[in-house]
């Protein structure tokens, strides 16, 4: 009779000590850091349209802000306890360095999945797909990166695309003079003062900034695309427990009947400050991530 009563008493008891198992804080890592600072902190830029920008009221949005948001609410759910965000403004530059030191818990830009990257840094699932490309003048007359040869060429510090140009200008023997700009707002500025004969970047990026600009229709992105590249969000490496709580929240995302609207939000929709309408549907490539999530650096993964 004492053993049964024992038995029925450990069965009433079980439940208890399974939750308090699943509660128990996670003892390290970036979760652990964030429950006992009580805080996230955000990587966000100040000029990455669409994806993580400043608009007029002095605010941090964006495609990639608003994912984001939604790793916060699940780290919040896994913690049990508010979690409050703080906000750190990062440039393609210093985002690795402050992951790395653990200034930043997450970097929500448009920043590129690629090897070399991995071994310092991990990602998330994929966000976004991206070709990069020229923007010129019209009046330029050019059409590929080989009507480049001789001219002035500029792109952003810390980006693969100005490596991919400084790689393809020796490889090609073109002879382009490449100039760097700080971020993207002034890499465009260069290319619209006539610093420079072509930008390289991220088409996307390049249609945030045609569309923003004074006179779009003086602009063309070029139709080659000189490389496929996956947008994802930065964590830090060797963190799986974190890693799992980024990618549970973001395949819910996709999965979501709600993501089409959050998609439209930032990319068929006018968006603030200047009300401007990129245009750009979900592409093919976009589709086969939501539909198999997959936080692969190759892009053969893509095409």
């Amino acid at each position: 009779m004492a053993s049964i009563r024992l038995f029925v008493l450990l069965l009433l008891a079980l439940p208890g000590l399974l939750h308090a198992q699943q509660a128990e804080p996670p003892r390290n890592g970036t979760l652990a850091k964030i429950a006992r600072d009580g805080y996230i902190t955000l990587g966000v830029r100040e000029g990455s349209v669409p994806f993580s920008y400043l608009d007029d009221k002095g605010r941090f949005i964006g495609y990639s802000v608003d994912l984001c948001m939604k790793i916060v609410d699940e780290v919040k759910k896994r913690l049990n306890k508010p979690v409050e965000v703080k906000m750190t403004p990062v440039s393609a530059s210093n985002r690795i360095p402050l992951m790395a030191n653990g200034t930043i818990d997450l970097e929500c830009g448009s920043t590129t999945n690629n090897a070399e990257r991995a071994r310092q840094v991990a990602f998330s699932p994929t966000i976004f797909v991206i070709a990069n490309r020229l923007l010129t003048r019209k009046t330029a007359n050019i059409r590929t990166l080989a009507d480049m040869k001789g001219k002035t060429l500029v792109a952003t510090a810390g980006t693969t695309t100005l490596k991919q140009m400084t790689a393809l200008n020796r490889e090609r023997n073109l002879g382009m003079r490449i100039v760097v700009g700080k971020d993207h707002p002034e890499s465009f500025l260069m290319l619209e003062t006539n610093r420079a004969n072509a930008e390289a970047n991220d088409d996307i990026l390049l249609a945030a900034q045609v569309a923003g600009s004074k006179q779009p229709a003086d602009y063309a992105i070029g139709t080659e695309a000189l490389s496929l590249e996956p947008y994802a969000i930065m964590l830090r490496r060797g963190d799986a427990p974190f890693k799992e709580a980024v990618d549970a929240a973001l395949r819910a995302a996709f999965a979501s009947p709600d993501f089409p609207r959050l998609y439209a939000k930032w990319f068929t929709s006018p968006v603030p400050p200047k009300g401007i309408n990129l245009n750009v549907p979900i592409s093919p490539q976009l589709q086969k991530v939501l539909a198999n999530p997959t936080d692969s650096s190759d892009p053969a993964a893509y095409r």
